[in-house]
């Protein structure tokens, strides 16, 4: 951003207070509410979401600064009838920070599927896009989240969205086209996830990899689970 451009530094203090001030309405609605499902709680944590918001932005933009905070999507409060089935629709990112970690991984789980003997290729022989396939084939999609580390892959931002549906899907009904963006008022809740979010922690990552070199040796890994 540039210079002209930067918030100023009363802008930024606005909008601290401004967050202050949503904290104390959130507080008391909560404190005042009637019930699970509070309208007054919703639009309370809606105004204080999207002044922390505001503020983060505000604070990264004139001393490159973030907060701590992670902020939920904001969406309007889901007002429609009680849904008879819903959809859950994940998003997540990935870097692939270390592409030998990646492939020798997927190498030992052909080795296993294949009882290949040692007679395989290397792990170099295989492409990264293969590797991909064979991992993300072999893996559950939250298995591969909770250990992406171990295929040498790196967390981007990621969201999940709960939606409601009229009434529960027939076998292969949306696989065609499964990734239409919902309609917002079916939306009941949705959780985002950012690096933009909080500090960079790069430092604590590094410690927990294993070094290249030491990915050819199948004593340095621990053994992959393939049964299923």
């Amino acid at each position: 951003m540039s210079d002209a451009a930067q918030p100023t530094a009363a802008e930024v203090r606005a909008a601290a207070e401004a967050v202050k001030t949503a904290l104390d309405r959130h507080l008391a609605a909560v404190e005042r509410r009637t019930g699970e499902d509070d309208p007054a709680v919703y639009e309370a944590f809606n105004e204080l979401a999207a002044a922390a918001e505001e503020y983060d932005e505000l604070l990264y933009d004139r001393y490159d600064e973030v907060t701590p905070f992670e902020i939920p999507g904001t969406v309007p409060p889901y007002a429609g009838p009680v849904p008879e089935a819903i959809s859950v629709l994940i998003r997540r990112d990935y870097t692939v920070a270390e592409p030998q970690r990646l492939l020798a991984q997927a190498q030992r789980v052909e080795a296993v599927e294949e009882d290949r003997n040692g007679a395989g290729g290397s792990a170099d022989s295989l492409g990264t896009a293969h590797a991909l396939d064979i991992v993300f084939g072999e893996f559950e999609a939250d298995e591969i989240a909770s250990r992406h580390k171990e295929f040498g892959l790196e967390e981007g931002d990621s969201t999940l969205w709960v939606t409601a549906l009229d009434a529960p899907t027939e076998p292969g009904e949306w696989l065609e086209a499964p990734f239409e963006q919902p309609d917002e008022d079916r939306v009941i809740c949705r959780f985002d996830a950012s690096t933009s979010f909080e500090e960079d922690d790069g430092d604590d990552l590094d410690d927990e990899l294993v070094p290249e070199s030491e990915l050819d040796d199948d004593e340095d890994l621990e053994p992959l689970n393939t049964d299923r």
